[in-house]
């Protein structure tokens, strides 16, 4: 299940785990105009922890969804000499 809402500054998705044996904190991402942020409580020191995309690390990210073991590198259509 997730939730979608629009702030101010930013879209905010939350991420909640169907109850489960081993159900995991909530998740929460936030979509500003220059970087997306995840967090998530950890239980054990019971703060949020918080991690940081680029908006280009977050399209290697949704790339790298759909792609086999390798290294890659993305490169944008309007790149000047690539035809």
């Amino acid at each position: 299940m997730f939730t979608i809402e629009h702030e101010f500054d930013a879209t905010v998705v939350t991420l909640v785990d169907e109850p489960a044996s081993h159900r995991q904190e909530d998740i929460t991402i936030n979509a500003f105009a220059s970087c997306v942020t995840v967090e998530q409580l950890n239980p054990q020191t019971n703060r949020v922890e918080q991690v940081t995309f680029s908006m280009a690390q977050l399209r290697d990210l949704a790339a790298a969804l759909d792609l086999p073991e390798g290294v890659y590198r993305l490169i944008p259509d309007d790149t000047p000499g690539q035809g």
